[in-house]
């Protein structure tokens, strides 16, 4: 007999991650690009990732304030991308590989693991700006095909200035804003 009152079902904690949004004709690229081959996420803005999804181990507030003192210290950079590549067989991800201001993405990563955001991740960090990730390697490998198409006759340049991040908080399958986190704020120069 269920109890009133109460819920007895499992709890969902909500899934934090730290991200970079692409807002320059690259994410324009990419989010139309999307919406054609994969109109189910076609909601989701284009973005490099920092660190991916994880549940905290203390609070929002004091990852927010770790990120924020992290990343004061990071000088903003430029992320040069290269070829579309895929994650097949491993996983039906297609994405853009990130050229230069890869290694700044990786050291950024690691910074960002600590205080309540530390986790066993389930894949080793790779920076990518992510096209599409679909259900079966069959729509990932076409996809690959018509992306790569695409990305070749892209007429623009072919990066973006991180200067800011995003800690970002998923609850119920949503993906919202938490705070913005500006890089360089304890740094004499913001420019490299």
């Amino acid at each position: 007999m269920p109890r009133s009152g109460y819920n007895f079902g499992s709890v969902v904690m909500p899934s934090y991650a730290l991200v970079s949004y692409v807002r320059n004709p690259v994410g324009e690229f990419v989010e139309k690009l999307r919406r054609e081959l994969h109109p189910t996420m076609a909601h989701m803005a284009a973005h490099l990732t920092i660190l991916p999804p994880r549940e905290l181990t203390g609070t929002e507030e004091g990852a927010l304030e770790f990120l924020e003192e992290a990343c004061g210290r990071v000088v903003p950079f430029r992320v040069d991308f290269g070829d579309v590549e895929t994650f097949l067989p491993t996983t039906p991800t297609v994405f853009i590989e990130v050229t230069e201001g890869a290694p700044r993405m990786r050291e950024l990563h690691d910074q960002a693991c600590g205080n309540g955001l530390r986790c066993e991740e389930s894949w080793p960090y790779i920076p990518h700006l992510t096209i599409l990730k679909t259900e079966r390697d069959e729509q990932a490998r076409a996809a690959y095909v018509v992306a790569r198409e695409r990305w070749a006759q892209f007429p623009g340049k072919r990066q973006v200035h991180v200067e800011e991040l995003v800690f970002v908080r998923e609850t119920d399958g949503c993906w919202r804003d938490v705070a913005r986190v500006p890089l360089g704020h304890g740094q004499l120069s913001s420019k490299s």
